[in-house]
């Protein structure tokens, strides 16, 4: 584990951008208990993280129309009750450092793990992102 204070920035990145910290595991059990959409993101302090990932999630939220219900962020490495409680939610899926998941009440519909994070510009992130919040987060008009 890191000093928490070398963390800071890295956490406040994803704050700043309205993404609320689950530290605990009742606290990411609380968050998808929600209804409606809930964004994942597990942060980390890798390089693809910094460069790619978290630039490609704010710029994602900067400019989407939609957006999910709901945001939050596990720290991996980190906080690890809440980032195995987040990742016992991704069926199917192998734990992955970053990551980030979609989930419609309580559900997984969309998953961008590390791999394509890491072969992924921080501008394709936000427009990958951009196009699962459109498709997923949309409000319909009934």
């Amino acid at each position: 584990m890191y000093p928490e204070l070398m963390l800071i920035p890295m956490r406040e990145e994803l704050t700043r951008a309205g993404i609320e910290e689950a530290k605990t595991g009742d606290a990411v059990k609380a968050a998808l208990a929600q209804p409606g959409t809930t964004m994942v993101v597990v942060n980390s302090v890798c390089g693809c993280a910094a460069g790619k990932m978290r630039p490609g999630v704010r710029l994602a939220l900067a400019n989407a129309a939609n957006q999910p219900d709901h945001k939050i962020s596990v720290f991996a490495g980190q906080d690890r009750e809440a980032t195995e409680t987040a990742r016992s939610y991704f069926t199917g899926h192998p734990p992955t450092s970053p990551s980030i998941a979609i989930l419609r009440d309580g559900q997984l519909v969309f998953m961008m793990p590390r791999p394509v994070i890491e072969q992924s510009t921080a501008q394709e992130i936000a427009a990958h992102l951009i196009h699962a919040f459109d498709s997923i987060c949309a409000k319909t008009n009934a």
